[in-house]
């Protein structure tokens, strides 16, 4: 019996160490950068008591000591939507969307600045950073400008996001936004748009209407010059055919005239001899 406990009591110890071992040890994978700080660090030089970053299997003690980890690859968040006031005090709302990452090298800034996960820094620390982006590109827009340069004011933004979330130890890699205008900004936008669309048709109909005319033009002075160019072809024909002709007709027409008696006098001159005739 005192065996039997013996080897309980053996077994319980060697599992207790199986979890205690178990709990002193932890895996930080190649998408992810651990750091590794201790709880009760009261050492203001040792930033919060962290030791630094780590990777792989890292083991520390459970009770005073603990490992944290940050993602490092592409994190992209969707915001809600949020309102934006222009230069001209006209309110937009943008609803924006960032892709961004944690730099390994200043992971242990961050979690000794911040001291918590991801998820809270996108909802807490970026949100901030993109209203704060927000704010100050739109104070240089009016309602008008934003509507007709959006890239421009969209990459104004980025850049600023950029800049600021770097020096926290964040890489922005993409930042874009839906910008929707007030309704009565967007009906005016609509009005407008719709008159150029009609300007632009009527100036479409006119340009066809002058290419039409010019086409009947062209095609009415074609046939004209075929016509004059036929009239003046026929009137040759008819000039040659009556001048061949006219000898002709003027012996027939002699022919058909004479009674078939030969003259009876004869008339001498230098050029010309007649006859007379008589019954």
């Amino acid at each position: 019996m005192n065996k039997i406990i013996k080897l309980g009591c053996a077994a319980f110890a060697i599992i207790l160490c199986i979890l205690f071992s178990i709990s002193c040890c932890t895996v930080v994978d190649s998408g992810e950068v651990g750091i590794k700080f201790h709880k009760w660090s009261s050492d203001p030089n040792s930033y919060g008591g962290v030791e630094g970053t780590c990777k792989g299997w890292v083991f520390y003690n459970p009770i005073s000591t603990d490992v944290f980890t940050y993602p490092v690859y592409v994190q992209r968040k969707n915001y809600d939507k949020v309102k934006v006031t222009a230069k001209d005090a006209t309110v937009f709302e943008m609803d924006p969307t960032i892709a961004f990452k944690i730099d390994p090298t200043k992971a242990c800034d961050i979690f000794t600045k911040y001291r918590v996960g991801i998820k809270d820094l996108e909802n807490g620390y970026i949100a901030t950073c993109i209203y704060e982006a927000y704010r100050t590109c739109a104070n240089t827009f009016t309602s008008d400008s934003l509507m007709s340069n959006r890239a421009v004011f969209e990459a104004a933004v980025f850049k600023r996001l950029q800049t600021t979330l770097a020096n926290e130890g964040f890489i922005v890699t993409e930042f874009t936004s839906k910008i929707d205008p007030p309704a009565s900004l967007q009906k005016t936008i609509n009005e407008k748009n719709q008159a150029i669309q009609a300007a632009l048709k009527a100036e479409n109909q006119v340009k066809e209407a002058e290419a039409n005319a010019k086409i009947a033009i062209a095609k009415a002075k074609g046939e004209g010059d075929a016509m004059r160019i036929k009239a003046d072809a026929e009137a040759y024909y008819n000039a040659k055919i009556s001048a061949s002709l006219s000898p002709l007709i003027v012996q027939e027409d002699w022919i058909e005239k004479w009674d078939g008696k030969l003259p009876t006098t004869a008339l001498s001159g230098n050029n010309a001899t007649m006859m007379i005739g008589g019954k």
